[in-house]
């Protein structure tokens, strides 16, 4: 093998020994990456609630709180399908769509940021409305519903910099 195979590529002057990123190719927005690993938590929570409405799992252990009012409750479904399976496949909507705009092709596409914001301020409306209904209605709170709408509200926080890129500002 010749000394010039073992070279080290021709690098940039002006990039710093850290820089990952080419020159030329925008950073993906970091709120993106807090939107994709909140939803995945989101997603997970959203699937254990599933895997229990649908049977395949015990009771959720509540602690405090009153879980089994709450999953039991005829708010619990919209028709034959549970509102964790909503949950669900919101969050994984908005996890794909986050990752999505991590790719350098679509980091400035403003319909990918009206998508990633109005998911998530509907997942914050719906969410508040649950909230609302376990508090008014039904009377009881589930634990795992309330860190369902914590996580909700952090990840339209989080996407609050795509109605900036939705309306064509970086």
């Amino acid at each position: 093998m010749a000394s010039d195979d073992l070279a080290e590529p021709a690098r940039d002057e002006d990039a710093s020994p850290g820089d990952a990123q080419p020159q030329g190719i925008p950073s993906p927005p970091h709120n993106r990456m807090w939107i994709a690993a909140l939803s995945l938590v989101g997603a997970f929570l959203a699937l254990y609630l599933v895997a229990y409405n649908l049977g395949w799992t015990a009771p959720p252990p509540c602690g405090s709180g009153d879980c089994g009012t709450v999953q039991a409750s005829r708010y619990a479904w919209v028709g034959p399908v549970p509102v964790s399976a909503i949950g669900l496949g919101g969050y994984l909507a908005l996890f794909a769509l986050s990752l999505l705009g991590l790719q350098g092709a679509f980091a400035g596409s403003r319909a990918l940021a009206a998508l990633l914001f109005c998911g998530a301020l509907f997942g914050l409306i719906f969410s508040a409305y649950l909230t609302y209904l376990e508090a008014a209605v039904i009377q009881a709170w589930c634990r795992y519903c309330v860190a369902s709408a914590v996580l909700i509200t952090v990840v339209f926080l989080a996407a609050l910099p795509e109605f900036k890129r939705m309306k064509g500002s970086p």
